[in-house]
């Protein structure tokens, strides 16, 4: 036991944009703390500072930061290489880091980096990341990082939250399609993370505990995937409603069902959104 306490693994987390590290904490605070008991989170502030208005001004106090600039469409970035170049030295110097976690900028972000050491672009001196937590996460649409970030599936484990009205819905299906088995956890919200009810705490605390067997033992055997594919449960994020109000949101859980099917965009929702009754989201695997 005490090895275990010695050696926790350790879980990258990126805000999104024009946010703060302390922002994501906050955000992650609610949900139960099981899930990442044995793990050491660490929250980053992003890179620069926040280039404009942020939407949680009046929610949460500065400072507000980004971690790269884009143009309206997504498709030119402006300090990527720097900001990829700075995460990678902070991985370097603070880590081994095992995953990572992050919300939309965060996320997408995260996934890069994933993918980038998968083709041994990034991180070549670093153990491979082994999981990622993706909440309203997108992929890159540049060309030329698309070629080389998403060349082929990416074999780190992950779970990927979609909102049924997030407006990076279908972008969060595209990057979950990039990873080789990811679990998708649907939700009938916005681009938000949503409260998980009792099962879904129990199958994501269930995941990071046998990834900790596997981890402390140097056990060659995978997980199997029919059991506990899905990833540490995701967190975070920047949904201003989620702070402001607390109470209401406490009637919007995520409960994730055992069955598993391997499909990425068929999944529906099997709840409705009546506004006092709880909303579920379906899972394949």
């Amino acid at each position: 036991m005490e090895e275990l306490k010695e050696k926790k693994m350790k879980i990258l987390c990126l805000h999104g944009f024009r946010t703060s590290g302390a922002f994501l904490k906050k955000q992650i605070s609610k949900w139960d703390p099981s899930i990442f008991q044995e793990f050491d989170m660490v929250f980053p502030d992003g890179l620069f500072p926040a280039g404009g208005k942020s939407d949680i001004e009046g929610i949460f106090p500065p400072p507000y930061f980004e971690w790269f600039q884009f143009n309206k469409d997504f498709t030119e970035y402006t300090n990527l290489d720097e900001c990829i170049s700075h995460l990678c030295n902070y991985i370097m110097t603070n880590g081994p880091i095992d995953g990572l976690l992050g919300f939309s900028q965060g996320a997408t972000l995260s996934a890069l980096l994933i993918g980038y050491q998968a083709q041994g672009k990034v991180l070549k001196d670093h153990p491979p990341i082994k999981f990622l937590v993706s909440v309203s996460g997108s992929k890159f649409r540049d060309p030329k990082i698309c070629d080389v970030a998403y060349k082929d599936p990416i074999k780190a484990k992950s779970v990927h939250f979609i909102g049924e009205k997030d407006w990076l819905k279908i972008p969060s299906e595209e990057l979950a399609a990039a990873f080789d088995s990811p679990l998708l956890l649907r939700h009938p919200q916005g681009h938000t993370v949503p409260r998980l009810d009792k099962n879904a705490v129990k199958l994501l605390a269930e995941w990071t505990k046998s990834i900790l067997q596997v981890t402390n033992t140097n056990s060659t055997c995978d997980v199997k995937k029919s059991e506990t594919e899905p990833t540490v449960t995701g967190i975070n994020l920047a949904d201003i409603n989620d702070i402001a109000m607390e109470a209401a949101e406490g009637s919007s859980t995520v409960s994730v069902p055992t069955g598993a099917g391997k499909n990425l965009a068929d999944t529906k929702d099997v709840a409705t959104e009546a506004p006092e009754g709880p909303s579920t989201v379906s899972v394949r695997v």
